[in-house]
């Protein structure tokens, strides 16, 4: 493969350049003669005219079309994006790794900016912020009528700067001020540690470009400080994403060789494709295997995956292919449901287009979008339960979003009943003087979900969810 494909794109702000991306990057535009339906080009000349010469004061030429061309992708569905000047640079910089801001993954819900995860580390990690908290303003602009690439443009800034971000946190009924400053984020997309004898844990928090030769590296330490180890926990959980040959890879380091990893498919020709266990798929041009140096025994080692709604894209693709080739046993709560390929085509040295052109798919045929992957243990984020499941956002969730390819959706009577039940359950809650309530840290021994995986690899009982539930798959219509 000698094609670079990209599946979830953070621009730090940091952010990322539409959240939850899967993306494939060409270094070509496509040159594809199609038809101009010539009465409506007309009537955009008609208009971009009009607004030359009647707007109550000069437009400039450069920013009409440029909000003509936002707004013509922006309609399609929440993750294809036009890219400016400043934008394509910040997203040709994502995966790398290092990058100048706040630290957090973003999508766009309601007008306002959603935060799907702070990056373990940055500077809005260290704030508090939590996946789902609103951006409300940046400084003293309202976000609300911003584009994301306006909004991430106001969180950017040169190192040691400051922002002030208003967050609404929906699940606490509150809104509040935080002030963080800007520096530079090196993020570190994988940590490891023994739990115990016999037992390992390795978190990846997004698949960058470095991201499989770290994995190698800490699972060498970890056979270093442990040669017989008897199972590892592979934690996914806010994982957005990030380069498909990385999730190709990871995936490959634990199955079987050349077996189906995932495929694609869409109108294009190179859109239809199927992903296999094989260096042929992962291994960077001029370079071997880089998962030779991985002890032979990881392939069989008893292997639990932690997953929840913050895990999209790349890390769905690993825990869908290690689940349909029954490789590992999923655990925690369902994905978030980004099974769909953006492909980066520039349109010139400095600007770019990042266009939906597929659907992904588990080795079994299940599309991954607007449902995402159900574990096999649903299991709670704390020994409290989970009460505020139903409110968090997924993929199906989000304005326009693209169906599944495998049925019309219809409405999810249920689910619409469990939010309002959950809704008023806030309610109840903003009325007590709780003191803020933070999950731990995952890793910890206080990291609940861990400990139930940890059970699972053992053979002990583990905690299953009483309130988490499968939400319902896409239905047909008659």
């Amino acid at each position: 493969m000698g094609h670079k494909i990209k599946i979830a794109g953070w621009v730090s702000v940091g952010v990322i350049a539409g959240a939850l991306t899967t993306v494939s990057l060409q270094t070509v535009a496509r040159g594809a003669m199609t038809p101009l339906p010539l009465e409506e080009i007309q009537q955009l000349s008609a208009v971009f005219g009009l607004i030359k010469t009647d707007y109550v004061e000069p437009v400039d030429d450069k920013k009409l079309i440029t909000d003509a061309i936002s707004g013509m992708v922006s309609s399609l569905d929440p993750h294809s994006q036009y890219f400016d000047k400043k934008s394509y640079k910040e997203f040709r910089e994502g995966t790398s790794g290092r990058f100048v801001g706040v630290g957090i993954e973003i999508t766009q819900e309601d007008g306002l900016i959603k935060v799907v995860s702070p990056i373990e580390g940055s500077p809005a990690f260290r704030a508090g912020l939590k996946t789902g908290d609103l951006i409300t303003k940046i400084d003293d602009t309202a976000v609300k009528g911003l584009s994301l690439s306006d909004a991430v443009k106001r969180m950017r800034g040169e190192p040691n700067t400051k922002v002030q971000l208003t967050i609404l946190r929906k699940d606490e009924s509150r809104s509040f001020p935080v002030t963080i400053t800007r520096e530079e984020i090196k993020t570190q997309s994988v940590k490891s540690k023994l739990i115990e004898p016999g037992y390992a844990w390795i978190r990846l928090s997004q698949f960058q470009e470095r991201t499989v030769d770290d994995f190698v590296r800490k699972i060498e330490e970890l056979y270093k400080q442990d040669p017989n180890l008897k199972g590892m926990v592979l934690d996914l959980r806010n994982d957005p994403g990030g380069l498909l040959d990385a999730a190709v890879a990871i995936s490959a380091a634990f199955l079987p060789p050349d077996v189906t990893v995932v495929s694609t498919n869409g109108q294009l020709a190179e859109s239809k494709a199927t992903y296999k266990a094989s260096p042929d798929f992962y291994a960077r041009r001029g370079s071997g295997d880089p998962l030779q140096r991985l002890p032979a025994s990881l392939k069989k080692l008893p292997l639990v995956v932690l997953v929840n709604e913050g895990s999209a894209s790349a890390s769905e693709i690993v825990a869908g292919a290690l689940q349909d080739h029954k490789r590992a046993t999923i655990m925690g709560s369902q994905t978030f449901g980004k099974g769909s390929v953006q492909t980066v085509r520039p349109l010139g040295p400095d600007t770019g287009l990042k266009l939906t052109t597929a659907r992904y798919y588990t080795p079994s045929g299940k599309s991954i979008q607007a449902k995402g992957i159900v574990p096999d243990v649903m299991v709670d984020e704390t020994s409290e339960g989970d009460l505020y499941a139903a409110l968090r956002m997924r993929e199906a969730d989000l304005e326009k979003h693209l169906s599944s390819g495998q049925g019309a959706e219809v409405k999810d009577e249920v689910r619409e009943k469990a939010r309002e039940e959950a809704r008023k359950r806030l309610e109840e809650e903003a009325k007590k003087p709780l003191a803020e309530r933070r999950l731990p840290e995952f890793g910890t021994d206080k990291d609940f979900q861990l400990q139930q995986a940890l059970n699972r690899l053992k053979g002990q009982p583990v905690l299953v969810s009483k309130t988490l539930t499968e939400r319902e798959p896409e239905k047909k219509e008659n």
